[in-house]
């Protein structure tokens, strides 16, 4: 395996305290949910948003480099805030919901802290993908330009999946206004998310053919900090214990009653058989000494 260049290890060793560092803090932050009440619901929403942020914005410069991570977070901010707010006011094309106002101020009718969610887990979908579909050490180009979108929006589409009954039917982050099949979510909300995130993943993968990228080799140790970062997310789905109302019965907008239990043993599942599934490949794909173009 070719190894890394000096600089490129020096730039390493002085960046990797601060991406575990941002690592455990959203570790922390996901095991916060156990303690319902214990911490006002919004620092908890930012500890879930911002050390993703902040671990994108470092680990991407270190391949994109600065202006290429940049571009990426203008991107997503500007697709993704413009679809949501089009979706608030037509339904289209999520379905038919409305944000609450325990996720803190809005831009227009979208809270500021959920287009900031979109940063993080959108770059780590996105270098998950990178890493299943290999040939890392080359330009994107030719059929990857889309196949690669493509697969980010599926692992995009994986977290949200994991937590939206959560976060909508549990804690009312925001309302479905006609309920839907999915413990008051409805189906229309998915192909809506897989919609969004692959128009602005696209967007990015034709921004890239016109920029340049590190081609330069990078250890598998600087891939596995994203797949552990993506890991930990699922990991938080799972805890036995997610912050709740105390009921053991909730409401839709709808008056449909779901099982508070129901939901999360369910939301635990869907963790480890969608973003598990993705983590464990990634990680595999790392693993692989037949790979030589990861590193």
């Amino acid at each position: 395996m070719t190894k890394p260049t000096e600089s490129i290890a020096r730039n390493l060793t002085g960046t990797s305290f601060a991406l575990w560092a941002l690592l455990m803090l959203y570790a922390v932050a996901r095991v916060l949910q156990v303690f319902p009440g214990k911490v006002p619901i919004l620092a908890v929403v930012a500890l879930h948003v911002l050390p993703p942020i902040a671990f994108a914005l470092i680990h991407g410069a270190m391949f994109y480099h600065t202006r290429g991570i940049l571009a990426f977070f203008a991107i997503c901010l500007l697709v993704g805030n413009i679809i949501e707010n089009v979706g608030v006011r037509t339904g289209f094309p999520f379905g038919h919901y409305y944000f609450t106002d325990r996720m803190g101020p809005k831009l227009f009718a979208v809270p500021i802290q959920l287009g900031l969610a979109y940063l993080g887990v959108a770059y780590l979908s996105w270098t998950l993908a990178r890493v299943i579909l290999g040939n890392m050490r080359t330009s994107l180009t030719g059929s990857r330009v889309v196949t690669l979108p493509l697969v980010a929006a599926f692992i995009m589409v994986a977290w949200d999946f994991s937590q939206d009954p959560v976060w909508s039917t549990i804690l009312h982050l925001w309302v479905w206004q006609q309920g839907g099949a999915y413990f008051g979510v409805p189906v229309s909300n998915f192909l809506g998310w897989y919609l969004t995130v692959y128009i602005f993943y696209q967007v990015f993968a034709l921004n890239l053919r016109r920029r340049s990228t590190n081609l330069d080799p990078l250890p598998p140790s600087y891939w596995k900090l994203a797949v552990l970062f993506y890991a930990v997310s699922a990991a938080g789905n799972i805890l036995p214990a997610f912050p709740s109302t105390g009921l053991s019965v909730v409401s839709d907008a709808t008056g449909a009653q779901w099982r508070v239990s129901d939901i999360i043993a369910s939301c635990a599942l869907v963790s480890i058989f969608t973003m598990g599934a993705f983590a464990l490949l990634a990680w595999v794909k790392l693993t692989d000494p037949k790979d030589r173009n990861l590193s």
